[in-house]
């Protein structure tokens, strides 16, 4: 099984909900609040859709409360 671990930056509490990329850097925005875990929730979703690959498989290994996040891609 391969892995790859992304850094992205979240945008919470925005207008619409999309992925954004440029020169393998990500910004992701997200419509939740950062309250209650929301927001990281949405940003699993939204990148689950983006790599075309089932939610099980995208995982935040770190930066849980911070806007900085990094993210695991089980492939």
């Amino acid at each position: 099984m391969l892995f790859r671990s992304i850094k992205i930056k979240v945008k919470p509490n925005s207008k619409t909900g999309e992925v954004i990329s440029h020169n393998d850097e990500f910004t992701v925005r997200v419509k939740s609040s950062p309250h209650d875990g929301k927001a990281n929730t949405e940003l699993i979703a939204l990148l689950a859709d983006y790599f075309n690959m089932p939610k099980s498989r995208v995982s935040i290994i770190s930066g849980f409360k911070s806007k900085i996040k990094t993210i695991l891609l089980h492939e």
